[in-house]
């Protein structure tokens, strides 16, 4: 996955950072937000589609498309944590 290991940042404290530079960082903080609720999303909407194919409907492929979904939605939701956190680590350094 994405490993912050370069940062360009990094190279200045934080008080010598411009305002557009702390702009900058906070749609950076923002932005990671959101995609980690869009993976969330779209992970919840796979389990209850799988979900709904195994209860609603008696066909066997649909069974095992609903076996497939649920979890595809978990691993989905994990991916998006995961990336999360690896993005999150390299701005801890910038909140604070």
């Amino acid at each position: 996955m994405i490993l912050l290991e370069y940062s360009p940042y990094k190279k200045f404290e934080k008080e010598e950072l411009t305002l557009r530079d702390q702009l900058a960082i906070d749609r950076t903080i923002l932005a990671n937000e959101r995609t980690f609720l869009a993976y969330l999303r779209t992970g919840f909407t796979m389990i209850v589609a799988g979900l709904t194919l195994i209860k609603f409907f008696t066909e066997i492929v649909y069974i095992i498309s609903g076996t497939f979904l649920v979890p595809i939605g978990v691993i989905i939701m994990l991916l998006g944590l995961r990336r999360y956190f690896d993005m999150n680590s390299g701005l801890d350094f910038l909140e604070s």
